[in-house]
């Protein structure tokens, strides 16, 4: 009858710590699921380009990678309308945030594999960094 009783008791508190987490995973899973969010076009207000033209060190992408601490690649050149989309690849949260305090990036913050889109609508140079990382910055140049 003891050794029932224990068996009873021991099969109890496995089931509890199984229900226990599986609330936990989905309140985990429900916490961690930055949407991507593209920032309307209408809300950009005009901006003058304040770069030189350095063909250089501009790109013709509009995918960044987040990896090794580092934006990849840091600058970029996209025409007006494009949406650029940062994903992020390295093993810690990173954010993508516009520089100057004007209307910009702003992903909030980035878990790994979750990925930010902001759409460009006017033309100029777009500075950005990671809040966590001070050494992480890229600029985004939009041309007409």
């Amino acid at each position: 009858m003891h050794k029932k009783v224990v068996i009873s008791l021991v099969t109890l508190v496995v089931i509890v710590a199984a229900v226990v987490g599986i609330v936990m995973a989905k309140n985990n899973a429900s916490k961690d699921t930055t949407a991507v969010s593209t920032d309307s076009s209408m809300d950009m207000p005009a901006k003058s380009s304040t770069s030189t033209d350095d063909s250089s060190k501009s790109t013709a992408t509009n995918s960044v990678a987040i990896k090794d601490f580092a934006f990849s690649p840091a600058d970029i050149t996209v025409r007006v309308g494009t949406t650029v989309t940062w994903t992020n690849q390295d093993s810690a949260a990173h954010t993508v945030t516009e520089t100057d305090g004007k209307t910009g990036p702003d992903s909030g913050t980035l878990a790994t594999g979750k990925s930010y889109s902001f759409t460009y609508a006017a033309a100029g140079t777009y500075s950005y960094h990671c809040d966590f990382h001070s050494s992480m910055v890229g600029t985004v140049t939009v041309t007409e």
